[in-house]
């Protein structure tokens, strides 16, 4: 090969550049780590950089929140197909009968005239009528006795069998509990026939030493007949939620009480009743609602008593026989919704003091 003579310099042609390879260096030689190169058209000014940031931000969220809302529909979709058996049910058979019950109350009934819009006359009727008043009476006076009455013999029994354990406590609250799951009517009857001065037990009992039964069929002895008929059904369904609620309660309270010297009085009375105190006051709105409509027993044992229980015995006995007895459907509509704003307000009246004093202990 010639070399080129001593004394001159090569030349070199101006040759248009190559396109960078792959693995090239932004100069257009090759790397020297062997790794892709960075493209120098990505070496954007950083003003540009952050316009393209802001310009795809708002389509990346419009994105997402077509995605989050199609979620929430369908969800939306699938709680509505669960709800709307019940929903359906409940708007069937509880809030068409009881707009059409409210409606009817409104208007009244003759034989000159027909049907006419009387507004609240038909209220304003019962607030005045003797038979209404005697009969809420009645249930005001029962609810006094009865629902402190079943309300200590629950918490009684709830204590001594939380206290209390072993195989006999699960027969007890299953014997307890037992009073509850017989229908209403049977128990009256049964109730009945134990009250009968001529074939019942007490008759038999006493018979045995020449005397003669308590007529708690009477009008002496009526009120306290159906209080034992209402605490023996009722009581034991309260005491499982005070059973339940004790059982909730951590013992590590009772080891600490018993550290400081506590006895089980103490412990029952300062720890139990008031950390239960949420229970009680569940189960007094259950028994105050149940009580203000009092209903079933009298009815079933009216044809035993003797006429010492009226058709007007109770506000709900009156609102029956005035709609299925004597035909008065505007009437008794209203009677039924008055005894609802009675029942109203005494549970409102109730919550809102024991809301004040966060407990009524």
């Amino acid at each position: 090969m010639r070399r080129p003579p001593t004394g001159c310099r090569r030349t070199w042609r101006n040759t248009p550049k190559s396109k960078a390879s792959p693995f090239s260096d932004v100069r257009g030689g090759p790397s020297s780590t062997g790794r892709p190169a960075r493209d120098p058209s990505f070496d954007l000014p950083e003003s540009r950089l952050t316009l393209m940031i802001e310009k795809s931000a708002p389509d990346t969220q419009d994105r997402t929140r077509g995605f989050r809302g199609k979620v929430r529909l369908r969800e939306h979709v699938m709680g509505w197909l669960f709800v709307g058996p019940f929903g359906i049910v409940f708007l069937a058979l509880l809030i068409a009968p009881l707009a059409y019950a409210l409606y009817l109350s409104l208007f009244q009934k003759r034989l000159i005239g027909g049907t006419s819009f009387v507004f609240l006359d038909n209220y304003v009727k019962a607030f005045t009528d003797p038979s209404f008043l005697s009969g809420s009476w009645f249930v005001i006076r029962f609810s006094l006795v009865s629902i402190p009455l079943q309300i200590i013999i629950a918490l009684a029994m709830a204590l001594i069998l939380d206290a209390v354990t072993s195989l006999f406590t699960r027969f007890s609250r299953l014997m307890i509990f037992l009073p509850y799951a017989i229908p209403t009517v049977i128990g009256a009857v049964m109730w009945g026939f134990l009250y009968s001065k001529s074939f019942g037990p007490l008759a038999d009992l006493f018979g045995l030493f020449g005397a003669a039964p308590p007529d708690f069929l009477s009008s002496n002895l009526i009120f306290t007949g159906l209080v034992n008929v209402v605490t023996w059904q009722w009581a034991g369904y309260y005491m499982i939620i005070l059973y339940a609620a004790l059982q909730g309660i951590d013992p590590a309270l009772y080891e600490a009480a018993r550290m400081d010297g506590a006895g089980k009085w103490q412990i029952a009375l300062r720890i139990k009743i008031p950390l239960i105190a949420p229970a009680l006051v569940l189960i007094l709105v259950f028994s105050l609602i149940g009580t203000l409509q009092f209903f079933n027993e009298p009815q079933i044992l009216r044809s035993l008593a003797a006429g010492t229980i009226g058709p007007d015995f109770t506000p709900n006995m009156y609102a029956y026989q005035q709609a299925f007895a004597l035909a008065n459907f505007n009437y008794g509509s209203a009677i039924s919704f008055a005894l609802g704003g009675i029942v109203f307000v005494g549970v409102y009246a109730f919550l809102f003091f024991t809301r004040k004093r966060r407990s009524f202990l």
